[in-house]
């Protein structure tokens, strides 16, 4: 079948990526003649990358490191959501204008969704780490509309910072990581969004698991490997626990959507990056 569209991914370096598995498996199955391609772009290059793809005709693409904050200076748009996280990840053709959003916070929300049910909004919920990923998760469950979501990191002000560029914060209260350590019990959900625990350095973890909450969530982005030390120790402690995987397979999902207006099969996307990452 000849690709009447074409995807792309911009990134550096790229070849480690699952999109392209994912993505083309997905056009495949929903019977779309679309095409999902890695570009290696090194970050001198990403301007004349995106000028190019303009220029090609492409539909859309994915962005990731290291080119997810510079890219939008190369925008023609970008939504709400992308402009708190400060970040862009997906970016859409539309009547020839560049429009960037970002999809990880909601592909992370949609996965926890998924584990939590309805009792998400209800929750108390600790994110670890301030950075790009903790911005898109924070942003995402504040837009949810969670009960209350505290936030704490190794330098105060980041997390202080992070707060701050969420326009809806009156539920969110930032934490030293000791404030924090001592409020553990009380919390339904812990989330990782550093990268403690991170192949190869897979004898760190990045929280405390002998005083959890009974039933307590342990939720790690992080999906190499696909079970952390840390998320072992959180089961064997009597947690419940959450990988990084659907956040990949969440992020995807809505990038795949705003290209194609049709929503993936989200147990195939899934299926097809742990059959790559050995898993099950």
């Amino acid at each position: 079948m000849r690709a009447e569209k074409l995807f792309g991914l911009l990134g550096y370096p790229i070849g480690h990526s699952l999109s392209p598995v994912m993505q083309n498996d997905q056009f495949s199955n929903q019977g779309l003649p679309f095409f999902y391609h890695a570009f290696n772009v090194p970050t001198e290059n990403l301007k004349e990358a995106v000028e190019g793809f303009k220029a090609l005709g492409i539909s859309g693409f994915n962005v990731t490191v290291p080119h997810k904050i510079e890219v939008m200076k190369y925008l023609d748009e970008v939504d709400e959501e992308a402009q708190i996280i400060g970040a862009v990840n997906t970016v859409v053709n539309q009547n020839d204008k560049w429009i960037g959003y970002n999809t990880d916070g909601r592909g992370y929300v949609e996965s926890l969704l998924n584990k939590t049910g309805d009792t998400l909004k209800d929750s108390n919920i600790l994110v670890i780490g301030a950075g790009g990923a903790a911005r898109a998760v924070v942003t995402a469950l504040s837009f949810e509309g969670v009960r209350h979501l505290a936030i704490t990191n190794r330098t105060y002000s980041k997390a202080e910072s992070l707060k701050e560029r969420v326009p809806h914060h009156s539920n969110i209260s930032v934490l030293t990581t000791e404030e924090a350590e001592k409020e553990t019990p009380a919390y339904d959900i812990i989330i990782n969004t550093t990268s403690v625990g991170m192949s190869p350095e897979t004898d760190k973890t990045p929280w405390r698991t002998d005083n959890l909450k009974e039933n307590c969530l342990c939720s790690d982005l992080i999906y190499n490997p696909l079970k952390t030390k840390w998320l072992a120790e959180a089961e064997s402690n009597g947690a419940d626990t959450l990988n990084g995987v659907g956040m990949f397979v969440g992020q995807g999902a809505f990038a795949f959507y705003k290209w194609t207006g049709v929503w993936p099969d989200l147990n195939r996307m899934n299926d097809v990056v742990m059959q790559h990452l050995g898993g099950k």
